[in-house]
């Protein structure tokens, strides 16, 4: 069981240590003590694993054969019996030493996350709510008008000091990006708090890390991490109301959105939907997924959630539909200029 887990861990390190949702591949300045940590707990483990296999192998090699003298031993050998005090209280000593590194490692480091809740108000703060199965993630500001609503997709400033408030809808979730920082839980009734600082830039995934329903598995974050100026040109054109359909087919496939139950779900700022039970679908065709990670959000795949969605996310709060292929088709055609 042992040699089972130290060749897990080192096939880990070997394959998954620089992937898009690594703890070990940090991206953030939580992500990197929490790495380091990691890196510290292994070292000491693995020296240990591997002196303890080879001390268990030096008390099974072939001895010479016993002697056949059977008298009882009524003297133990004193020097015998030192080297044996001797060994046992350096091991004793040494395990003491290295559970307190280990103590003092994990102290520092837990005071080490703690440390941006000390930013004040050069934090930028965002707020993201759990749902089955889905995040819904907004941008707060002083102004309520100057709010941004997307979901299933967290932009973030490189550098800055981020506040992420954290609440859930309905039951308990956990909040994992971990390139950026550890898990936190989400539980209903209980607002908290998460403090993120991205170091680089670059597109990293998150994911619910507490087992929360059938679709758990898909509850799927996108991140990216741009320059400031990137990451606010980005926030203002999402401040943007959605365009206006401009040929007829689009034109139709807004009546379409707003003469169907899409309306009573969805918000597409500029338009009366204002429904708040599903995700706000303002700039949908900018997201990079359908269904918080079931597909690649395009054409095609817009067009089988909206037909079957529980084909592809069983499970999902979102109805069927049965447009007729004429009103299909305007309303992707609407849903393209989403952006």
């Amino acid at each position: 069981m042992n040699v089972a887990i130290f060749l897990a861990a080192a096939c880990l390190l070997l394959t998954g240590c620089s992937g898009p949702q690594s703890a070990l591949n940090p991206a953030g300045s939580q992500a990197s003590n929490i790495s380091h940590l990691w890196w510290v707990y292994f070292t000491v483990t693995a020296v240990v694993y591997v002196l303890t296999m080879l001390f268990l192998l030096l008390s099974v090699r072939p001895r010479q054969p016993r002697s056949t003298n059977l008298e009882p031993i009524t003297t133990p050998d004193p020097h015998r019996e030192g080297r044996v005090l001797v060994v046992i209280g350096s091991a004793i000593g040494v395990t003491t030493v290295i559970l307190f590194v280990l103590l003092f490692a994990d102290l520092f480091t837990t005071r080490a996350l703690g440390s941006l809740s000390s930013v004040g108000t050069n934090a930028l703060s965002i707020k993201i709510i759990g749902h089955q199965w889905w995040w819904e993630v907004q941008y707060t500001d002083p102004v309520p008008s100057n709010y941004v609503t997307t979901a299933n997709e967290l932009h973030l400033p490189v550098g800055k000091p981020v506040m992420v408030q954290l609440a859930s809808s309905d039951v308990i979730h956990s909040f994992w990006v971990p390139n950026l920082h550890g898990k936190k839980d989400l539980i209903p009734g209980h607002p908290t708090t998460n403090w993120l600082r991205a170091t680089r830039v670059g597109n990293f995934r998150g994911q619910c890390a507490e087992f929360c329903g059938y679709q758990h598995a898909q509850m799927r974050l996108a991140v990216t991490v741009d320059p400031e100026d990137k990451f606010n040109e980005w926030l203002t054109a999402q401040k943007q109301e959605a365009p206006q359909p401009q040929t007829d087919i689009q034109k139709r496939g807004q009546d379409v959105f707003l003469s169907t139950t899409c309306v009573m779900c969805h918000t597409i700022q500029g338009t009366p939907a204002f429904g708040r039970i599903g995700p706000d679908l303002t700039h949908i065709a900018s997201r990079p997924w359908l269904g918080a990670g079931a597909r690649p959000n395009n054409p095609a795949t817009r067009a089988a959630w909206i037909q079957n969605s529980q084909h592809i996310k069983p499970g999902v709060h979102m109805p069927q539909h049965n447009l007729p292929a004429e009103e299909l088709q305007a309303l992707l055609n609407y849903l393209d200029i989403l952006k």
